[in-house]
């Protein structure tokens, strides 16, 4: 080889290897991006919507005898992922209790929590709510024989609640002479009260309407305590995106009365027969 080919060869392979170094860089800087954890283009990107739900707490959330998650919350998120990844069944299901539903959100366990979770403003400093899709107020329920029959009869007895939600924070701050008995299962909660290790039971008022009638023996003495509260799905605090998506998925649902429809498939049979679906569910997120 001539000194003119071994200097044309020296180039040639001089530019090779900056053209593959200059690859390699742009292969690892676009690598480096990283696609923010439950934004629309990871959950597309993973083909999968995770959600936090209830597993037990029906006719909102909870588990049949087959293992299939069923409840008015659930038909939301299933519709949800058929509008944002074509199939209602690319979803995953993660069981929540009402004391972790905002650290699974921080944690970024989930992308969405859909499990009756009431809004307060305590709550939106830690996570970002969307427009709601139902209502609710608390109740009181007790067994059939209590001498209990108004809030005042409360005081200096136990009153059975879950941790972290509405219920405790209203009587902690409304009635402090109320003993709370707190557990973190809502299983464990109604069971407390079957036990008669407490004398009532706060929690939402559409709860209890559904758990006294299928529970012989109980009453609510009281079913619209405290203001009327909103129901909504919550993000991750920060989640613009999705939390958009959420917002504008609802107001579309109000076009074919899907709340109204869930309702009927999901809460009706579970409440009393003068119950009204417009009592409890929202459309369009416009209470």
């Amino acid at each position: 080889m001539n000194k003119t080919l071994r200097i044309i060869s020296t180039v040639a392979l001089s530019l090779a290897t900056v053209f593959a170094v200059g690859c390699k860089d742009k292969k690892e800087e676009k690598a480096s991006v990283s696609v923010p954890k439950g934004s629309l283009a990871d959950i597309k990107a993973r083909g999968k919507l995770i959600v936090g739900v209830f597993g037990d707490i029906p006719p909102y959330g909870s588990v049949d005898s087959t293992g299939k998650n069923v409840g008015f919350d659930i038909a939301f998120a299933r519709r949800f992922a058929l509008d944002l990844l074509g199939d209602s069944t690319k979803i995953q299901f993660v069981t929540l209790d009402p004391a972790n539903r905002i650290e699974y959100l921080k944690s970024d366990k989930v992308d969405i929590v859909l499990a009756d979770f009431t809004v307060t403003e305590e709550r939106k400093k830690e996570v970002d709510f969307a427009l709601p899709y139902s209502k609710v107020s608390l109740g009181i329920v007790v067994p059939e024989n209590s001498k209990i029959t108004k809030v005042e009869d409360l005081k200096g007895k136990k009153l059975i609640v879950s941790k972290g939600t509405t219920a405790e924070i209203f009587f902690t701050k409304n009635y402090p002479d109320v003993n709370l008995l707190k557990f973190d299962q809502n299983t464990a909660l109604f069971q407390a009260l079957k036990d008669k290790r407490g004398d009532a039971l706060s929690q939402d008022n559409t709860l209890l309407f559904a758990w006294a009638k299928e529970n012989p023996g109980f009453k609510v003495i009281i079913g619209n305590l405290g203001p009327v509260d909103q129901i909504s799905p919550a993000v991750k605090k920060g989640n613009q995106e999705l939390l958009q998506w959420i917002n504008d998925e609802l107001v579309n649902l109000r076009k074919v009365q899907f709340a109204h429809t869930a309702y009927d498939a999901e809460l009706k049979s579970h409440f009393s027969a003068d119950t009204k679906a417009d009592d409890v569910v929202v459309e369009g997120g416009q209470i």
